[in-house]
């Protein structure tokens, strides 16, 4: 693990809760990903985070959209929500909106995210919905058998650019810092304690969290986004790093070769249900202006 990645909470609180377990929140159906799939690392890193802020399972709820994402919630036991492509963040959004004490994590891959879901972003970082956002990058379409996706790099040879392609990589850090999101960070499946601490840190945020999650494709990515690649390129933010400047994290999120883990940027500010309940008691005429 990258000496500067420092784990958020102690080596001994790990001990204790591995002591205790946390197969309480994992579900009886076992997982279908490939083995060595990053996804492994994550469903754990859930369960972990679950049990360490103490959080019930059943005041739980996971969605996800289509792709390997998609599975996720089939594999923890909380309540879950397996809805369309691209349509996650409206749909927790709606959920959150609906029963403000439900816990709401969100899921998906880097094609769900950001091809056909891209337009539902901004939106919800913009308006701070109170929700954590977990995305899977692998750099390419798992499901439907590795094709280009919008994360893929340039060059990247897949079933759909056999001669290269040549398309410019979205990236997703510095998208989710000029949208808004009032909490950003960024993990590697391969660094499974730390995946565990940031997807904690995430959902202990009060407002939109946003998570990247770098996960190697073991099976349709041989050359890019391998664990033997990601070991040498990830790195930790500099010691000094400070997650309330905004321009800083900028700067890091622009390093995309030398991919950062932690935490680029956070703030507090009102949250979606906080606002919308100012507004309820202008109306009714309780909170004038």
């Amino acid at each position: 693990m990258n000496e500067h990645v420092k784990p958020v909470y102690l080596e001994e609180k790990l001990e204790e809760i591995r002591a205790d377990g946390h197969q309480e929140y994992r579900s009886k159906s076992l997982p279908t990903w490939c083995p060595g799939c990053g996804y492994f690392s994550m469903a754990e890193g859930l369960t972990f985070a679950l049990k360490r802020l103490g959080i019930e399972y059943k005041d739980v709820v996971t969605v996800s959209g289509i792709g390997c994402a998609s599975r996720f919630p089939f594999f923890v036991n909380t309540y879950g929500f397996h809805t369309l492509h691209g349509r996650v963040l409206p749909v927790a959004t709606g959920i959150k909106i609906g029963n403000e004490d439900l816990t709401v994590v969100a899921v998906g891959g880097d094609g769900d995210a950001f091809a056909i879901g891209g337009g539902h972003i901004p939106h919800a970082a913009r308006r701070n919905v109170n929700l954590t956002y977990l995305v899977f990058d692998n750099g390419i379409y798992g499901l439907t058998k590795g094709q280009a996706s919008p994360t893929s790099a340039v060059g990247f040879k897949t079933s759909s650019t056999p001669y290269e392609n040549g398309d410019v990589p979205l990236n997703p850090l510095m998208m989710l810092l000029s949208y808004g999101a009032s909490w950003v960070g960024q993990a590697y499946a391969g660094h499974q304690h730390h995946l565990a601490d940031m997807i904690t840190e995430a959902m202990a945020h009060r407002g939109f969290s946003f998570l990247r999650v770098l996960s190697p494709c073991v099976t349709f990515d041989k050359t890019n986004n391998t664990y033997a690649n990601l070991n040498m390129a990830a790195r930790g933010l500099p010691e000094d790093h400070d997650s309330s400047d905004l321009m800083a994290a900028m700067a890091e999120a622009a390093q995309a070769d030398h991919p950062a883990l932690g935490v680029y940027y956070k703030e507090d500010r009102p949250t979606l249900d906080e606002v919308m309940a100012a507004t309820n008691r202008r109306a009714a005429g309780t909170d004038p202006a």
